[in-house]
């Protein structure tokens, strides 16, 4: 017996996505809060000195990057012992979980044979992948 309720319940894979995308956002949330702290109260020493930021900040990003030493494109991983770049990993988090929560939508639309949305959600997954490995020129940063 199908009722209409049954007939409009999302399936058990957007519950998945939802919880995915609400507590990966706190986690991000809470991890950019507690690295900033960490940055500020100077537990972790920066790779740029706060006033060296303030010196250069009305400064284009090519020089800026050369007068901080900063890293270009995913170099940034090899400074996640630095406080100033700490902080990236719940920015990380956050923008990694739309493609978490499409490979999850994207189970279950295999599993239920739906096609078309499989494949939007794979096209979805490699366009984000794409655009932030850097390969492209524009992302990575």
């Amino acid at each position: 017996m199908t009722t209409e309720k049954s007939k409009i319940a999302p399936m058990q894979e957007q519950l998945t996505y939802a919880n995915v995308l609400l507590w990966g956002g706190w986690l991000g949330i809470f991890l950019m809060i507690v690295s900033y702290l960490l940055y500020l109260s100077g537990v972790i020493t920066p790779h740029v000195d706060i006033l060296l930021v303030i010196q250069n900040w009305g400064h284009g990003v090519q020089e800026y990057l050369h007068v901080t030493d900063s890293p270009h494109g995913w170099a940034w991983v090899a400074l996640l012992h630095r406080g100033d770049y700490l902080n990236f990993v719940g920015l990380v988090l956050l923008a990694v979980l739309t493609i978490i929560c499409y490979l999850i939508l994207f189970r279950g639309y295999v599993r239920k044979k739906e096609w078309a949305y499989a494949i939007i959600c794979l096209a979805e997954v490699l366009v984000l992948s794409l655009a932030a490995s850097g390969l492209l020129g524009s992302g990575g940063h």
